[in-house]
């Protein structure tokens, strides 16, 4: 029995972390949990959290960490997570963030960073298109949606907003990847490489089955 795969996901705006979250859910039918995903579904719902939420997305900033870190926290705790093993994309993104998933006993035993260079990453995002109703990212160049499906431009797509991004992306994952480099393994990938060849690297560094690690799953609660 392998141990329940624990995963942490970093890497720029566009760096390729959504390939590689699909093609891991399909290997190993974790969780996959999206930040961006639920605050933008809270937008979309209108509700307090994503109103608040849309002003520092549409500016390019960070959500504060007081309005994200409960709801992430809330939704490890659910069964489908436990069993299945979880994948976080966009969370943690700060110190703070990662200190609260470590203080609540989270703890990865696996942190993916994906390096690709600012340069690609502003390539990449200037033709990003989202399908509101599914989430689904696209490129209208090198991964185009299919003609009956209506996409959009994310209103924190913009180059001025993603200058701002990568910045503060710049600023805080070094202290993400520090936070937790006592506690699980670190796998950095060249993200420029092709997409297969991405996850072959991250397949590598998966948690491998163990005598006891398969006992502490039993153990304990996460």
């Amino acid at each position: 029995m392998s141990p329940t795969p624990k995963i942490v996901i970093c890497g720029p705006p566009a760096g390729g972390k959504g390939t590689q979250c699909e093609l891991l859910v399909a290997k190993h039918n974790v969780v996959h949990l999206s930040t961006g995903d639920m605050l933008r579904a809270a937008i979309q719902a209108n509700t307090p959290l994503g109103i608040e939420a849309k002003k520092y997305m549409d500016a390019g900033d960070l959500v504060p960490d007081e309005l994200i870190i409960k709801v992430v926290l809330a939704r490890l705790q659910e069964e489908d997570c436990r069993k299945q093993g979880w994948l976080l994309d966009g969370f943690p993104r700060t110190e703070p963030q990662a200190k609260a998933m470590l203080e609540h006993k989270i703890v990865p035993n696996l942190v993916i960073l994906l390096n690709v260079p600012d340069e690609e990453v502003i390539k990449r995002i200037s033709g990003r298109r989202v399908d509101l109703k599914t989430g689904k990212t696209y490129h209208i160049t090198f991964n185009p949606p299919p003609p009956d499906v209506e996409v959009v431009q994310r209103s924190d797509d913009t180059e001025a907003t993603l200058i701002t991004r990568l910045e503060k992306y710049h600023e805080n994952c070094g202290a993400v990847i520090d936070a937790f480099s006592s506690t699980c393994s670190l796998c950095k990938v060249d993200g420029m490489q092709a997409k297969e060849m991405v996850f072959e690297c991250i397949e590598k560094d998966m948690p491998r089955p163990t005598i006891w690690s398969s006992l502490l799953d039993k153990l304990h609660f996460w």
